[in-house]
């Protein structure tokens, strides 16, 4: 008997009915062995020596493995064909020579980029060895992602309170979208006109023209820029005739764009789809490793991990003969197109992402998967069959016209494109992340020396605009373009920099968090060499040569290590004072927007001779004054006027007026923690503090008047008695939004504006089904019966619980990604889910004893208890870095 062991267990219930009797196959599910994410495990001193740690459930998986391996004639490793599959099968393999489970038996690595029948059986004619280099270059990044995270993390945590991390290719990311917002603040827009023509041929057929040149003189986009320009060039035209002075039609030819590659896909993914790329992933994953179709388990697309653009010879035939059958000669193209990477090094797996069988259209799978799957397939499917259809061909038209009056003679151009063939795009258009201005539209037939009557003259205002935030797709791309990245890491990156809340998501745009804008600000400053984009791009290229074989690996981490280490002992030695200083003036145009009255932007609005600076308090960072304690002036950072005035109130506040009651002034104010209303004045010292109400969040603060301010200073408001209880039913405003409570049950309110218009009715219900959801807590609402486990047995299912859908195996519970409906959750995601979450779940706990028992013994190894467990809990920002 053989054994095969792949990562997933959908990837080894497909391989095993490929292979049938003789072999059992057996999967990893994913990593077996991690670095300890703890100090000291990569030794520089000791030649980059390193700790490995199996976690408790690889453990259970590989004592599995072992006693097959025990029991079998030959050991074949069956991982991805990418570096981090080779890395898994390398991992194993030392596992079991540890065991001493091997002796004699023969080990054998095969690697195939499609999990189907033939693939998987012509793999096993062609065996290896496990790829050395391939290996160096998983070893080479992940030392250099923890050497990092655990050197430099510290170092932010101690200058910067409230950061989480910083990464090698995390912190360049970030920086590219914190350029990106400082570009667009340092932005000034900048008004111009366009001046077009209404214009008719002899033939009374319409058509468009805009002004290009004014007496001799070509203007462009920004050349006209006011009214008065406007107004003079609108009266030129509307006193001047109008003649063709020339007609220009060219034929242009647009090709397909090449297959997917793993950036391709998660950008057009994201454009025409939806998805970020975590989901993208998580979705071709599954369509790789094998879907039931019709009785039949097979991958319906190629490995999803490439950065090469090329097909294999029987997937092009195939293609071209779903072109012929499907559209016909005229769409397919003499010869099959070629295309080669535009990346310097294709590494990895070598073959673009396509489907297995282009004969298996969209139509014909969509039965037997689910909705985001279906259109994952389709998008793969028609950009696969596109890239092998022929060109379309376009016909561009430019008419020249001249305009004559007693003011002055002026020039107009008018453009337009017609397909004339559409080729490719009968089926697939490639999306934008930004839409450009591109005249399009058929333009009547005219000849040169005709003349053309006027309709109208308009005259449009413009201004320029900033460039766009970056989406995921955007900023992905513009990675790929500098070279910083891999396919293995974009998706990462992308939900590293989300869940270290250095940015937030609006409109599917990226937007910098003030956290992540200073800590951006402090690297620039302190790491400058390190957040430079060429300087990762070529740190990349390296990584790349190892993996090629053409690069030592330890050479490529000495040379790294000798110049971090020294920059890090510099930056150590920098005063807290030092980095404010830096932050400040690195983020004045943020921090210091300035005044509409033109004067200081760092003047204190609440004494005289303060200045703004930034402070780093314990909770992160905010706006105080230089003169603490004597003033106590302080403010949120970003408070630019974007948060609907709550800037421009002083620190002694706005008076709203009285409240009716007690005679009190009510104020509008704002502190570090944002704008509030208060009632009465400032205690005296020790004496009893006002009554104080949040504004709440998007509630616009120049719209706060006085009976706004009563109405949350009213807060919790009654609503009724509880008519089984006799107790009171409360509204109120909480950190976690609005709610209504009743004897220690709090159910949410769907708006703040429901706080102040709840009624008993609806108050009672919300609590009841919040009581009752309570008491079914530990017995949640079973929403999807998946079966067994199959490795470990036991039920598996999907159930509803108190704060959203979860997988439930035993003891252990995971929580749904927020893109994962439960009904779509199949067998193989639930079994990663669980083993994700018993992986993190283990580790803490033997921590946590092994830190208590020295703690009653004494004092020194108490104290050294403490620094474990503050290695432990700084650990968890390093460990997920690139």
């Amino acid at each position: 008997m053989d054994v095969v062991i792949v990562e997933s267990p959908a990837k080894a219930k497909t391989i095993n009915k490929y292979l049938g009797a003789g072999y059992e196959v057996l999967a990893s599910y994913g990593h077996v062995r991690d670095l300890p994410a703890k100090d000291g495990s990569v030794r520089p001193d000791q030649d980059f020596s390193m700790d490995w740690e199996v976690d408790a459930k690889s453990k259970k998986r590989l004592a599995d493995i072992a006693a097959a391996v025990k029991r079998a004639d030959r050991v074949i490793l069956a991982t991805d064909p990418d570096r981090e599959g080779e890395a898994i099968s390398w991992h194993v393999l030392q596992v079991l020579r540890d065991k001493k489970v091997l002796r004699d038996k023969k080990v054998e690595r095969v690697v195939f980029n499609a999990v189907t029948r033939e693939a998987v059986q012509e793999a096993m004619r062609q065996p290896r060895g496990i790829d050395e280099p391939l290996v160096d270059a998983y070893l080479a990044r992940r030392a250099l992602d923890y050497l990092v995270g655990f050197t430099l993390s510290p170092v932010l945590w101690r200058k910067l309170p409230g950061a989480r991390s910083a990464g090698r290719v995390q912190s360049v990311a970030l920086r590219l979208v914190c350029d990106r917002e400082a570009e667009i603040e340092r932005f000034r827009p900048q008004e111009y006109w366009s001046v077009v023509a209404n214009l008719r041929t002899p033939r009374n057929e319409a058509f468009t023209a805009r002004l290009v040149g004014l007496d001799g003189e070509k203007l462009d986009r920004l050349s006209i820029g006011n009214a008065a320009q406007a107004e003079a060039a609108k009266r030129l035209l509307e006193a001047a005739t109008f003649s063709v002075t020339s007609v220009e039609s060219k034929p242009q030819k647009r090709n397909p764009q090449p297959p997917f590659i793993t950036s391709t896909l998660q950008q057009e993914a994201q454009r025409k789809l939806g998805f970020d790329a975590s989901h993208t992933m998580r979705i071709a994953q599954r369509l790789y490793e094998g879907i039931d179709i019709g009785g039949e388990t097979a991958g319906l697309i190629t490995y999803m991990r490439t950065d090469g653009v090329d097909l294999a010879p029987e997937a092009l035939s195939e293609a071209r003969r779903v072109i012929e059958r499907d559209y016909g000669a005229r769409y397919l193209p003499d010869a099959p197109r070629r295309y080669r990477a535009k990346a310097r090094n294709a590494q990895e797996a070598h073959e673009a992402i396509r489907p297995t069988n282009a004969s298996r259209t969209p139509a014909d799978v969509a039965p037997f998967l689910d909705r985001d799957q279906a259109r994952l397939y389709e998008l793969i499917w028609k950009r696969t069959i596109a890239c092998q259809m022929a060109p379309a061909e376009l016909e561009r038209t430019t008419i020249d016209i001249a305009a004559k009056s007693a003011e002055g003679d002026a020039a107009l151009r008018a453009t337009g494109s017609v397909i004339r063939f559409d080729g490719f795009l009968t089926l697939y258009q490639e999306g934008r992340d930004d839409e450009e201005d591109e005249e399009s539209g058929r333009l009547p037939p005219v000849s040169s020396g005709e003349s053309a009557t006027r309709d109208s003259i308009e005259a449009t205002q413009h201004f320029t605009e900033p460039p766009p935030r970056y989406t995921e797709a955007s900023l992905i791309k513009r990675m790929e373009q500098l070279g910083i990245g891999r396919p293995s890491t974009y998706a990462q990156t992308m939900e590293t920099l989300k869940k270290r809340e250095y940015v937030q998501l609006e409109k599917k745009r990226l937007v910098p968090e003030d956290k992540g804008r200073i800590v951006t600000a402090f690297l620039e400053d302190f790491f400058r060499r390190y957040v430079e984009y060429d300087f990762t791009a070529d740190l990349e290229e390296k990584l790349d040569r190892i993996s090629a074989g053409e690069l030592s690996w330890k050479s490529v981490l000495e040379d790294f290590w000798r110049d971090f280490t020294a920059n890090v002992e510099q930056a150590s030695e920098i005063s807290r004072t030092q980095v404010i200083d830096a932050l400040n003036d690195l983020l004045a145009d943020h921090l210091f927007p300035a005044p509409a009255n033109g004067g200081d932007p760092r003047a204190c609005p609440s004494c005289e001779g303060g200045q703004l600076s930034l402070k780093l308090g314990r909770y992160g960072a905010f706006i105080g004054c230089s003169n603490y304690p004597e003033c106590r002036f302080t403010r949120q950072l970003g408070a630019n006027g974007e948060d609907g005035g709550a800037a421009a109130i002083s620190p002694d506040g706005v008076q709203l007026g009285e409240d009716p009651e007690t005679g009190l002034a009510v104020t509008l104010r704002t502190g570090r923690f944002g704008p509030y209303v208060q009632l009465g004045p400032d205690p005296e010292k020790g004496g009893e503090k006002p009554k104080r109400a949040g504004i709440p969040k998007g509630w616009a603060v120049d719209e706060v008047d006085l009976e706004v301010a009563l109405k949350l200073l009213s807060l919790p408001r009654e609503i009724s008695i509880h008519p089984e209880t006799g107790k009171p039913i409360t509204a109120g405003i909480g950190r976690y939004g609005p709610f209504v409570s009743h004897e220690g049950v709090y159910a949410n309110l769907d708006s703040v504006d429901e706080v102040f218009t709840v009624g008993a009715n609806r108050a009672v219900t919300l609590l009841a089904e919040k009581k009752n959801s309570r008491r079914g807590r530990n017995a949640a609402a079973v929403v999807k019966d998946l079966g067994e486990h199959p490795a470990e047995g036991g039920a598996l299912t999907v159930r509803s619980g108190r704060y959203g859908p979860y997988v439930n195996h035993g003891k252990i519970n995971a929580t749904l990604p927020r893109d994962l409906k439960p009904e779509d959750v199949t067998v193989e995601r639930a079994v990663e889910l669980i083993a994700e979450k018993a992986a993190k779940g283990a580790k803490p706990k033997a921590k946590k004893k092994a830190a208590k028992k020295p703690a009653k013994k004494a004092k020194k190894p108490a104290a050294r208890s403490r620094k474990s467990a503050g290695a432990k809990s700084g650990a968890d920002a390093p460990a997920e870095l690139d």
